[in-house]
């Protein structure tokens, strides 16, 4: 399972990459949502496990989190006309440290100096890759950074608000959100257009393999292993990130990008090793 997860998470920036000749990036962004907002929301119903009195009940909840979400999707595949996808991969990587951050002045968590040391050497590497010669592709980097703090916004309010709803109609609910988010934004930029046929059949796959299949695995993965294994194990996303591009772009990051991208990965797993480290301490003295 964690080998699948790694192959289709990975995929995430270079389907973003392979539909930009094809169609704008933010209504491809909202065609992927959709198609895997209808492909969950029919498994839903014939499971007969939708209900609908969860998205009136946690409206806000849903609307805040699909705003965050949406916004992040569309940034992402804006980006990747001005970044390669192994880049924007690596430093994709920094929703980790976001998150970290949020629950240290949000849920009061605490970090020790390892942890500290880990995030400033992630921050030295997303220097080294943004600060180059080219305004394209600081701009690319810009993009990424800040999808990557939306995205861990949203994680840290999931976290804390919807432990207790039931995950289909949480996952269900959270992809209709984005979904809508998504096709105001193409509305509002007067961007909506009809894909052809051979675009759609790609946006099919992209809603079933970069929605469906991967958030799903993502999830399952999430409940199954402690948080800090899970961000261990999804460190290493951005290596086949990489190896994709190379295959399909025949593009890698330059050997600067390389270099900053092993300082932010380097960093992220000092702070997720040790903070998986301190809970089974914490966990071997409690009574």
């Amino acid at each position: 399972m964690i080998i699948v997860l790694l192959l289709v998470d990975s995929l995430h920036f270079v389907f973003a990459r392979l539909l930009l000749p094809y169609i704008s990036p933010g209504v491809s962004a909202m065609y992927v949502l959709s198609v895997g907002t209808l492909e969950v929301g029919l498994f839903a119903l014939i499971q007969r496990r939708l209900h609908l009195h969860v998205l009136k009940k946690h409206l806000w909840f849903f609307l805040g989190i699909g705003f965050l979400v949406a916004s992040s999707t569309n940034i992402n595949y804006e980006a990747v006309a001005f970044i390669d996808p192994g880049t924007a991969s690596l430093l994709s990587e920094m929703t980790i440290l976001f998150g970290l951050g949020l629950g240290l002045f949000w849920l009061r968590d605490k970090l020790t100096l390892t942890q500290l040391g880990g995030a400033l050497v992630a921050l030295v590497g997303v220097v080294i890759i943004t600060f180059q010669p080219g305004d394209y592709l600081r701009i690319g980097s810009v993009l990424v950074l800040s999808s990557a703090l939306m995205y861990a916004l949203h994680a840290a309010i999931a976290k804390r608000y919807g432990g207790q709803i039931e995950f289909l109609d949480f996952f269900f609910f959270r992809l209709l959100c984005t979904s809508g988010f998504l096709l105001l934004f193409a509305v509002g930029r007067r961007a909506l257009v009809w894909p052809s046929a051979s675009t759609w059949a790609m946006l099919a796959l992209v809603g079933t393999v970069d929605v469906v299949v991967s958030r799903t695995l993502y999830y399952v993965a999430l409940r199954r292993l402690r948080m800090s294994i899970h961000s261990i194990v999804l460190t290493l996303s951005p290596v086949a990130t990489i190896c994709w591009s190379l295959l399909l772009f025949d593009v890698s990051p330059a050997p600067q990008q390389l270099l900053g991208g092993v300082a932010v990965i380097l960093g992220v797993l000092v702070v997720t090793i040790n903070q998986s480290q301190l809970k089974e301490n914490v966990q071997s003295v409690s009574p």
